[in-house]
């Protein structure tokens, strides 16, 4: 039985602009420890085989010393290790897969074609190819078919299953199909996906092993799988992530906000990055979003709040008064009503809050 890892889409260098500066810094630095981690993981589990599914950097020009660790950290791995440049870091001059001295154990994909190696002791051929531009409009699996020699044939590629738009080496199903690999390794989208069969090869996204932003939520890590003897395949997830990016919504109707959000917290968050969207009914002058992340921020990573909440209908019911107050409310009330989103929804909102409070001299902060 051999056992392997399935990763991809690491992105090293990322800016993470979102985060403060002093933060994003710390994030690119555990970016660079991750094939490190990595390899202390595979060399514990005595891992015989580590399937890299692109991306690993976060463009072709990353920085030389980000290069130089990657290259470091898989050769300290006792694995034989597999690249598929993908889309971001894709092979050609001045790449750190040409520029980089990589280690004995690692072997680079590097034509816009699929190859072949072959592990006789193993009686395995692993099978892949590589971007060799930003974009790769024809699938790389074209015209692709395992020779029937008795061996066990895995595939490692970078691209998307059935895309709209031919851009990311667009794999079809009937190619995964006609492929005769027992395993293809994918990368390229960030959401891990549960693996999927067509004809006799299983294939899957483990998704990246760390999240960047909002758009990358929950549990982040990688496959870790064997294969059999006979080429039966199993695939488990590990994960990985040092943070994870999460987005939680708490109604704060007839609660004080605070302790409404500490009710919904899971126990454990102090690594974690959190965007809290306040929902429901508030009074006229809403939730104060900025002193509430204030007081709850040192038990994150990072963290946002936002006021999604909306006023009480009993504040829209007061539109019917004889006053400057009632004139007010029933135009912003008109514009409540036709609002076509609820992005506008929150606009008029935040205009009656405003509004209101300066009509009677109070300051809404």
């Amino acid at each position: 039985m051999l056992k392997f890892i399935h990763a991809a889409d690491f992105h090293l260098d990322s800016a993470f602009g979102a985060l403060p500066a002093k933060q994003a810094a710390a994030r690119r630095r555990e970016g660079r420890e991750l094939g490190f981690r990595l390899a202390n993981y595979g060399n514990s589990h005595d891992i015989d085989l580590v399937l890299l599914a692109g991306d690993l950097f976060d463009s072709a020009s990353p920085f030389r010393e980000t290069g130089e660790q990657l290259a470091e950290a898989l050769g300290r791995m006792e694995a034989q290790v597999f690249i598929a440049p993908g889309n971001h870091d894709w092979y050609g001059p001045g790449s750190p897969w040409v520029t980089v001295d990589w280690p004995d154990n690692v072997h680079i994909f590097s034509e816009g074609r699929m190859q072949a190696v072959e592990l006789p002791e193993r009686n395995l051929t692993i099978h892949g190819a590589a971007f060799r531009a930003p974009e790769q409009a024809e699938s790389l699996l074209t015209g692709f078919t395992a020779p029937a020699d008795g061996r066990v044939h895995i595939g490692l590629l970078h691209g998307e299953l059935d895309p709209a738009e031919r851009r990311y080496d667009p794999i079809q199903k009937e190619e995964i199909a006609a492929s005769g690999l027992v395993y293809l390794a994918l990368g390229h989208i960030h959401r891990r996906e549960e693996p999927q069969r067509f004809g006799g090869t299983l294939c899957a996204w483990p998704g990246c092993p760390e999240g960047r932003g909002f758009d990358e939520l929950g549990e982040k890590g990688f496959y870790e799988g064997t294969i059999a003897d006979d080429g039966q395949v199993s695939l488990t997830f590990v994960p990985f992530a040092r943070h994870r990016y999460e987005i939680l919504e708490v109604d704060v109707t007839g609660r004080e906000p605070r302790a409404a959000v500490e009710a919904a917290l899971p126990p454990e968050t102090a690594q974690d990055l959190y965007r809290i969207l306040l929902t429901g009914e508030t009074g006229e002058g809403g939730v104060n979003a900025a002193a509430l992340e204030e007081a709850l921020s040192d038990r994150f990573y990072a963290l946002e709040v936002r006021d999604h909440t909306r006023m009480a209908e009993d504040i829209w019911a007061r539109a019917g008064e004889d006053s400057l107050r009632g004139l007010f409310l029933r135009q912003l009330r008109t514009r409540w009503d036709s609002a076509a989103t609820e992005e506008e929804r929150e606009t008029v909102t935040q205009a009656a809050r405003f509004g209101l409070a300066a009509l009677d001299h109070r300051d809404l902060g």
